[in-house]
């Protein structure tokens, strides 16, 4: 179980991250990790496609990084991690909400020689909601490097102001340009930090901080499976659905209101103890 400390929390506030030596123990990480291959050949045991299948094999470039969004609907494995209560209660906490709800996840697969992941605040992509924000666990599935293009957070960037969402993000050859020029812009000099951790530990990530991920320099791959979270009390705005990934996810918009549907965006953890009710006979239930 995830449990934060004061000092953790007030860390957080001022670096915008928090580096986390234990998220998920070791044979959870070899059953995530050993899923990888089938789902990035597109075997979703649960009979249901994730909202992104941005790389599959025979179809995508060997040189650019893998990624699914929302492999938790896909793989239940998967969503044993995505929707746990704890991560949930550590992401509300570090943000100040009342609860928190998954927005989308994130698995991610980078080989030996894979490309970078360009620099980005998440929260840019995001004025479909309000509040407009998230708060993300990032968990590595295998040991890290700097060299072997593991994620890099710019320390205090939360405190930088918004900036458009980021014109490169699959294998960009420069991955931090548009870090580098919101820097400029603003007088600032960039503190990037490598998260390099073993596997099973990670971090957390302010919605508003710069981050992205180099190339794979290593002979290892890099593996991470990433939980974003939003408020428990978000809603849609209307109005901005056609942007970012408004476009993706706004398919789940209810008529007659702005809810968040918790079949799509569950809500795992709030301080009065509520947890979508579902969530648990869905953990349970064989997949197809």
């Amino acid at each position: 179980m995830i449990e934060l400390t004061k000092e953790q929390v007030s860390q957080f506030n001022e670096d915008g991250f928090l580096i986390v030596d234990k998220l998920v123990d070791d044979d959870i990480v070899q059953q995530v990790a050993a899923r990888y291959e089938s789902i990035f050949r597109g075997e979703f045991t649960s009979g249901v496609l994730p909202d992104e299948v941005n790389w599959q094999e025979g179809r995508d470039s060997a040189e650019l990084t893998r990624q699914i969004c929302n492999g938790w609907k896909g793989d239940k494995i998967i969503a044993n991690v995505v929707l746990r209560e704890d991560i949930g209660r550590a992401c509300a906490t570090l943000a100040g909400w009342p609860g928190a709800r998954v927005m989308v996840d994130n698995v991610l697969w980078k080989p030996p020689g894979a490309r970078p992941l360009g620099f980005h605040q998440d929260n840019s992509y995001l004025e479909w909601l309000s509040p407009q924000e998230l708060l993300s666990c990032w968990i590595a599935l295998d040991d890290t490097t700097a060299e072997g293009g593991t994620m890099e957070v710019v320390k205090g960037s939360h405190r930088w102001g918004r900036f458009p969402p980021a014109s490169e993000f699959h294998g960009p050859e420069h991955y931090r340009k548009e870090m580098e020029a919101a820097a400029v812009k603003i007088g600032k000099t960039p503190e990037i930090v490598p998260i390099v951790v073993p596997r099973g530990a990670g971090s957390f990530h302010h919605g508003w901080a710069w981050h992205g991920s180099g190339f794979n320099d290593s002979d290892n791959p890099r593996r991470s499976l990433v939980v974003h979270c939003m408020s428990s009390e978000t809603q849609y705005v209307p109005e901005h659905l056609g942007q970012g990934t408004g476009k993706i996810y706004g398919r789940y918009k209810r008529m007659g209101d702005n809810e968040m549907d918790e079949s799509h965006f569950p809500i795992t953890w709030t301080k009065d103890g509520r947890r979508t009710p579902q969530l648990q006979s869905f953990l349970e239930q064989d997949a197809h």
